[in-house]
Parts: structure tokens; C-alpha cells; sequence
């Protein structure tokens, strides 16, 4: 990927807060418990239809597990994020890479939101709103503390950025 001037852009360096692993694994695990349970409960309830509801029950639950097992590791390896002077960097996905870049220039509002998971977990979610129609840069997975600071950062950054004139 080439930025500004024909430099090279590199990856984003920092990686989120490892509390978000168990952050997306507490999601995936209310995400499988859900189905799981309301299969389990309507097959005790309907005799005749017992092995039709709870086959789907076992059959979710280990994917559920393997998915909490497996996919917060490999998320919390590929996603990255970087605030320099001049842009808001973030890197996602492994098949499918995502880089989304926001201008200081470009840059609208800067929101942290934290959820009753990540409250528990004690992490944020930086939200960057710019002029794009792609929507809003999210870095999710940060210490509420390094949310709050980099916040603030941002906001003084845009105050000091000149707008975009395009």
C-alpha cells in the first residue's frame, strides 16, 4: 500500500490490549450459550422431537467452543492500530485485510464507547467519525485508560489540523 509522496505504508504498530482475547471469548461464549440453551430446553420439553433439537445443540456448542477457543487469538494477532500526527491507522483481518486510514484533516468526532462486556474487562472502543462514506475507524479492544488519553490526543490533533480543503 503507498501513502503520501509514494512512501510505503507500513503496518500500523500496536496491538490492542490482551484483555480483549478474553473480551471476545466471554462474546463468543453468550453467543453460542443462547441457541444452545434454548435447544437444549425444547428438547427436554418435546419428547418426540428430542434427538432432532438436541444433535444441533452438541453440534453448536463445539463450534461455539472452537470459535472462542480459536478466533480471538488469531484476531488479537492480525489487529492493529497506530495514531501518528498526521492519520488514525487500522489493520483487520488475516484472509481478508482490512486497512482503513483517517486524515486528521478529515476527522469529524472522536467517541469511546465502552460496553457492559468491556466495562468488566475494563476496556474501550475508540471511535473515529470522518467525512468518509465508508464510515467511522474503530479501534475496540483498548485499555480505558490508553482510550481516554488517546481521545483526548486526537481531539487536540484535529483542533491543531487545518481542514481538508477537497
Amino acid at each position: 500500500m503507498t501513502g503520501e509522496g509514494g512512501r510505503r505504508l507500513r503496518p500500523p504498530n500496536n496491538t490492542l490490549d490482551r484483555r480483549a482475547i478474553g473480551w471476545w471469548r466471554t462474546r463468543w461464549l453468550l453467543l453460542t450459550v443462547a441457541p444452545v440453551g434454548v435447544l437444549v430446553l425444547l428438547g427436554a420439553l418435546i419428547t418426540p422431537a428430542r434427538t432432532w433439537l438436541l444433535v444441533p445443540a452438541v453440534v453448536l456448542a463445539v463450534l461455539g467452543l472452537a470459535c472462542a477457543a480459536l478466533i480471538p487469538m488469531w484476531s488479537f494477532r492480525v489487529h492493529r492500530w497506530e495514531v501518528t500526527d498526521e492519520a488514525v491507522y487500522v489493520r483487520t483481518g488475516f484472509f481478508w485485510q482490512k486497512w482503513r486510514i483517517a486524515p486528521m484533516s478529515r476527522i469529524q468526532t472522536v467517541d469511546t464507547v465502552r460496553g457492559p462486556l468491556e466495562q468488566l474487562f475494563k476496556l474501550s472502543t475508540v471511535t473515529v467519525t470522518t467525512a468518509s462514506a465508508k464510515g467511522a475507524v474503530r479501534i475496540a479492544g483498548l485499555d480505558h485508560e490508553l482510550a481516554a488519553g488517546l481521545a483526548e490526543r486526537l481531539t487536540h490533533i484535529t483542533q491543531a489540523t487545518p481542514g481538508d480543503a477537497t
